[in-house]
């Protein structure tokens, strides 16, 4: 498909629309909206502890959602919180595709036995559940943010080095790679200019998809006090450290809450929308 049809599967698509507008908006929020909020995320008054929402009545210069139990700004916490979560996400989807794919292209062309050592490995991995897995390593390597982008890496390049291998597999059959043997191609080109470029389709739409997960799973460290550590806000050790306020401040839970909801959502949507713009044989 050219990207003219490419364009307009995507504004036929509801799933890939909603999710790219609140994409769009979360991310004018996180890195635009924090140079106009007075308050910085990691501000102490203690004058100034569990104070109510004003809202908008005192524009971005009050405390819009109010403060937390250390004086804390509330909405600068969240913004800042989730300009952290949407890096660490970007950079360990990154990091997760990079590897996946590599490994995956090796597995699906040799074969054989390089085939089954890294499909075993896949397999060990698999077996742990990805979060007693990261809970494991946090707390074996110690808590700061290298180790936390190291195990959300690791604990996701399964996905897309299993997706690449089998595709890997089935293009390696076709003709043009038998042409390019033939021709004398070496093997890194066959992999990386002849099938990769066949497979990106379902990278792009696994990568897409592992967004929302990364980030719940760093919000889920987060609350576990195994991520993100105080006093750098984030979206998972709010939630952690408003919980026992819940019943008279509920605006501490619930304000993170709500924004780690919408963002995993717009990724799901964007992940769903994808998979029908960029499969042939869906019809739109």
């Amino acid at each position: 498909m050219n990207n003219s049809i490419i364009w307009k599967r995507m504004k036929r698509s509801p799933f890939f629309m909603v999710g790219l507008i609140v994409i769009m908006f979360l991310f004018v929020m996180v890195f635009i909206i924090p140079s106009f909020v007075h308050y910085k995320p990691t501000e102490n008054n203690l004058m100034e502890t569990f104070r109510s929402p004003d809202w908008l009545s005192k524009g971005l210069k009050g405390h819009v959602l109010g403060t937390d139990e250390l004086g804390r700004d509330v909405f600068s916490r969240l913004l800042y919180g989730g300009r952290y979560s949407l890096m660490i996400a970007f950079i360990v989807v990154f990091l997760q595709i990079i590897i996946g794919t590599v490994l995956g292209i090796v597995a699906g062309f040799f074969g054989g036995i390089i085939d089954s050592i890294i499909m075993r490995l896949c397999e060990i991995v698999l077996a742990i559940p990805n979060l007693v897995l990261a809970i494991a390593i946090m707390a074996v390597m110690g808590k700061n943010l290298s180790n936390l982008i190291f195990v959300l890496t690791f604990a996701g390049w399964v996905d897309s080095c299993k997706v690449t291998r089998n595709n890997a597999e089935v293009v390696r059959s076709q003709d043009f790679v038998r042409a390019s043997t033939a021709l004398g191609a070496t093997n890194s080109r066959i992999m990386f200019r002849e099938i990769l470029p066949n497979i990106t389709t379902p990278i792009i739409i696994l990568a897409s998809q592992r967004f929302g997960f990364t980030i719940l799973l760093e919000a889920a460290l987060s609350f576990l006090n195994l991520g993100i550590q105080p006093p750098i806000p984030s979206w998972g050790n709010m939630i952690s450290a408003g919980r026992s306020f819940m019943a008279i401040y509920p605006w501490l839970v619930f304000a993170p809450g709500i924004a780690l909801m919408l963002c995993i959502l717009a990724f799901n949507f964007i992940g769903d929308g994808l998979r029908d713009v960029l499969d042939p044989k869906r019809k739109m």
